[in-house]
């Protein structure tokens, strides 16, 4: 029988490192192009790095001067850096509707390092951008993996 888990792993943590970046690369745009959004990170300086504990998904998000850059890998001297259990963790967490930072410390999907005002600042700052695009309130995604993708 073929053993399709470390393919269908594989493709769960391209998907949620693949919508991390998306979500970034969209903030970034939104900054630039939304001169009124733009306000929120004028004189705001912060380091983020979002990782998986397998070191299969990294990112950064760098905010200096009104502008935001993002990195597609690891930084170095994040303010707060967030690491994800896995992708499912991940994935969890950027959908949910109000995010739970304290439950998912305490279910153990992440574990945080630096100060957690910067987090809180992130979750403003994502919930801020989808209120300007006019998304309705997040609800809570079904967790379909990669595994039951490839079952159907």
């Amino acid at each position: 029988m073929l053993n399709l888990k470390p393919l269908a792993s594989f493709f769960e943590s391209k998907l949620a490192d693949g919508f991390l970046e998306l979500l970034l690369d969209m903030m970034r745009l939104a900054f630039l192009f939304d001169s009124r959004f733009r306000r929120n990170i004028e004189d705001f300086q912060g380091r983020y790095l979002f990782r998986s504990k397998d070191g299969s998904i990294a990112a950064g998000a760098i905010f200096s001067h009104g502008r935001m850059a993002v990195s597609r890998e690891a930084i170095e001297n994040p303010n707060v850096a967030v690491t994800f259990r896995d992708e499912k963790a991940l994935m969890g967490f950027l959908l949910a509707p109000k995010p739970d930072i304290l439950g998912a410390v305490l279910r153990q999907d992440v574990v945080l390092e630096g100060n957690l005002n910067y987090l809180y600042r992130f979750g403003f700052l994502v919930r801020d951008l989808a209120r300007r695009l006019g998304l309705p309130e997040a609800s809570p995604a079904p967790r379909m993996g990669a595994r039951a993708l490839l079952q159907t």
